[in-house]
């Protein structure tokens, strides 16, 4: 829970906006109209930076008054939150029948991280849930390592389905014996019985977290939050059971079937893998967007594996048809969790939001979620900074739900899956229908679904409350990975954006303005933003432009963000090692904005990039560990050339930030590091790898290999080997000219033909 915020906490969060926007005007009326009516006394390039920088202040606080309204939703919003009360969730329960198909897209990952978020998943507290782990490795070509990882990430849903097989059991066998022998009114006897069972499930939850190897801090949070916190939570439902039995009492027979069922729920979860890229027919693109797609176009659907043309093909089944003539069944699901494989949940995460969504006036509700938070005891600094980073926008998308303008954060969500069939997008991609629900236009899908969802006249909304929790890049390389795709892609939506704008327009759900505002500055402040601070770094802008109305304009934004800190658990100087942070991104938030431009000019699709989850440091392309230097090196040489000129202003400045950008490429990306990187990025630029030669390359063909005659009039020329399709005409050919002079043409013709029949004519052995 979110702690409730003081009435003097709402009062500066709305004093902090209008303090900022008052800045702001008085600035813009004082130094920049006030240049601009001087203006035929300057020259050209002052005029030049006046509109220059007047245009980058306005920019930068249009941001910072977005991140204080958000910020002040968000507290407005944990004030007037209530908790739901633990009885009237499992009386909703009670005879429900809905069902949650937790879907976890994973490609390449650690399978200890995958590990804790199948066991958060499995031992949420609903009726009923399917988790399926969406494996998204081809296991063609791996070997060694990245194979053993593989096979251990397909055997962790046989070890968690054995090890729940126990404790289900006992649970079972208790709401059985209760069922038989309760009477009508329950006496203390029976809630002592009840009390009984909830201590064999917490002493189970209790050994199970003392048997786990406390390695790092997610594993740290997985015993502490995940288990122990569910074991501390069925440790005080049974010390109200044996209070009831000591006070000669018991809770209803309702009640106690209730409690009864709650253990049964937490221990019951069928578990199932997915591997898509198996099948042909679905799709191969390689990104989360498309993993998840090909898994809910297959939902509730009957389905037999063709092989017989050297490749898996689903071909879908009648409704009728039963499950026994049946390669894949995948059964149908009212409600999906998408769940990173790198995030955990807390037990009641599922009961909670589905029990939001279920409510009459939530009916349009497509998507509820509780924005990631991060694992608390980082090791490294720069892991602990982006965490900061991330409990920040938590804070921001609660307060976005306020005005009406969430957006969804892919790491975890509950999806009313009949919003997305609203918004799916079916198409033939080589013969195969594929159906997309997620759109994988760019790499933040999640973000443009929110606009699509919105554009059928669905919400959002996040709930008030921290119940996920996700991992943090923990190093420079894959935080680069991580914020480079999170930079691009906004604008590209922004289209979108001004089209639900315009189809909403004189209706009831029309988008009003502090909506619009908040959106844009979503998708695209990014882009401002990144070049804002650009211009301020390197364009030698005039002293007389400075004014300190410009420091008050910021001064409100600063300390509000420190009050998010500490109440996230951070630090209040976190600030200034935040901005440092933010200075040695500049360079990849850049190049995800340019990704984006490069995107909306040529039309291509960007490529997914996973942020890796691997243990080790990831390498940074040497680009970026050299472009901090420069910032450092360009800030120094500004500080004292503005000393020797007395332009003491930007002089500060860029005394300022070569001060943090020194800090923090030294704490965050590291000397040594840096020197590594860049080298290894020279060397990989200079390095042309030796092309293998063609025999080493393809396996030489057997003859006496038997064709696949399934497989040719499938495919045609598609999948042929054309060195296997020359070698077979050659021979012929031969064997033509050598029947000329020596024999009839008849009789020479039918051993070249079975000679050319004996070359196999398919690129992969069937199933491949």
């Amino acid at each position: 829970m979110h702690s409730r915020p003081s009435p003097a906490a709402i009062v500066w969060a709305r004093a902090a906006i209008v303090i900022t926007a008052l800045s702001w005007f008085a600035y813009m009326v004082t130094t920049i109209m006030r240049m601009v009516i001087e203006g035929p006394r300057e020259s050209f390039s002052f005029h030049v930076q006046t509109w220059v920088y007047g245009i980058t202040v306005t920019a930068l606080t249009f941001s910072a008054i977005m991140y204080l309204t958000a910020r002040y939703g968000a507290l407005v919003r944990f004030r007037e939150h209530r908790r739901v009360e633990r009885a009237l969730i499992d009386s909703h329960f009670a005879d429900s029948d809905g069902t949650v198909t937790v879907l976890i897209p994973s490609y390449d990952e650690e399978p200890e991280v995958v590990r804790y978020t199948l066991w958060s998943a499995a031992l949420q507290e609903f009726p009923s849930v399917r988790v399926v782990l969406l494996i998204d490795d081809r296991e063609d070509g791996l070997e060694g390592e990245a194979l053993e990882r593989l096979q251990r990430t397909r055997g962790l849903l046989g070890e968690i389905s054995d090890a729940l097989e126990a404790p289900r059991e006992r649970a079972l066998r208790a709401l059985r014996e209760f069922e038989e022998r309760a009477p009508e009114h329950p006496g203390p006897r029976d809630a002592k019985r009840a009390a009984e069972a909830y201590l064999e499930a917490a002493v189970w939850l209790d050994e199970f977290a003392a048997a786990e190897p406390i390695e790092d801090h997610m594993s740290e949070f997985f015993a502490e939050q995940v288990l122990l916190g569910l074991s501390n939570d069925l440790r005080l439902t049974r010390l109200a059971l044996d209070a009831a039995h000591d006070q000669g009492a018991s809770p209803d027979r309702e009640r106690l079937a209730q409690l009864h069922r709650r253990l049964v729920w937490i221990f019951s979860a069928d578990m199932d893998s997915f591997e898509r890229k198996r099948y042909a027919s679905l799709s191969q693109e390689p990104n989360k967007a498309m993993n998840l797609n090909s898994y809910i176009s297959l939902m509730g659907g009957r389905f037999r594996v063709s092989s017989e043309t050297g490749e898996r093909i689903l071909e879908p089944l009648g409704h009728d048809a039963a499950d026994a003539a049946a390669d894949l069944v995948i059964p149908d699901s009212r409600y999906l969790l998408t769940l990173d494989a790198d995030s955990q949940l807390l037990r009641d995460y599922c009961v909670r939001l589905v029990y939001l969504l279920e409510q009459p006036e939530n009916e349009r509700v497509a998507v509820t979620q509780t924005p990631y938070s991060s694992f608390r005891g980082a090791p490294t600094r720069i892991e602990r900074i982006a965490g900061a980073t991330t409990d920040l926008q938590h804070i921001q998308h609660q307060g976005l739900t306020y005005f009406n303008a969430t957006f969804w954060v892919g790491a975890n969500a509950v999806i009313r899956k009949v919003a997305l069939a609203d918004i799916a997008v079916t198409e033939t991609v080589g013969g195969f229908e594929i159906t997309t629900y997620v759109q994988d236009r760019t790499v933040i899908e999640d973000t443009e679904s929110s606009i699509d969802l919105g554009l059928h006249g669905w919400t959002l909304e996040n709930y008030p409350e921290r119940l996920s929790y996700s991992a943090t890049p923990p190093d420079f390389g894959s935080l680069i990975v991580q914020r480079r795709r999170w930079a691009n892609g906004g604008l590209l939506i922004m289209p979108k954006l001004v089209e639900m704008v315009r189809a909403k327009r004189g209706t009831p759900m029309r988008v009003r303005a502090t909506e619009k505002m908040l959106r844009t500055n979503y998708m695209s402040s990014l882009a401002w933003a990144s070049f804002g601070l650009l211009f301020l770094l390197f364009f030698p802008f005039d002293s007389r432009l400075l004014s300190p109305l410009v420091v008050a304009a910021a001064l409100p934004y600063f300390l509000s963000m420190g009050f998010d800190l500490r109440a996230s658990g951070h630090r209040y100087g976190d600030i200034l090692r935040i901005y440092g942070f933010n200075l040695v991104l500049l360079p990849v938030n850049l190049a995800g904005v340019l990704k984006s431009i490069q995107q909306g000019v040529t039309g291509e699709k960007i490529p997914f990039a996973r942020t890796p989850k691997v243990v080790g440091r990831t390498a940074a392309p040497a680009v970026y560990v050299i472009l901090p230097y420069v910032i450092i090196g360009f800030s120094v040489f500004t500080a004292v050339r503005d000393f020797q000129v007395a332009n003491w202003g930007n002089a500060i400045f860029a005394t300022f930030n070569a001060i943090m950008a020194t800090w923090a490429t030294i704490s965050y990306i590291g000397v040594r590091a840096s020197i590594v990187d860049a080298a290894l990025g020279i060397v990989g630029w200079l390095y042309v790898p030796e092309k293998k030669a063609a025999a080493e390359r393809k396996p030489a063909p057997d003859p006496a290999a038997q064709i696949n005659w399934q497989a040719i009039l499938y495919h045609g020329d598609r999948r042929l080997r054309r060195d296997l399709v020359r070698t077979s005409d050659r021979r012929r050919r031969l064997s033509t000219m050598r029947v000329g002079f020596h024999a009839p043409a008849r009789s020479g013709a039918e051993p070249a033909a079975r000679e050319s029949a004996a070359a196999p004519e398919r690129s992969e052995p069937p199933g491949a």
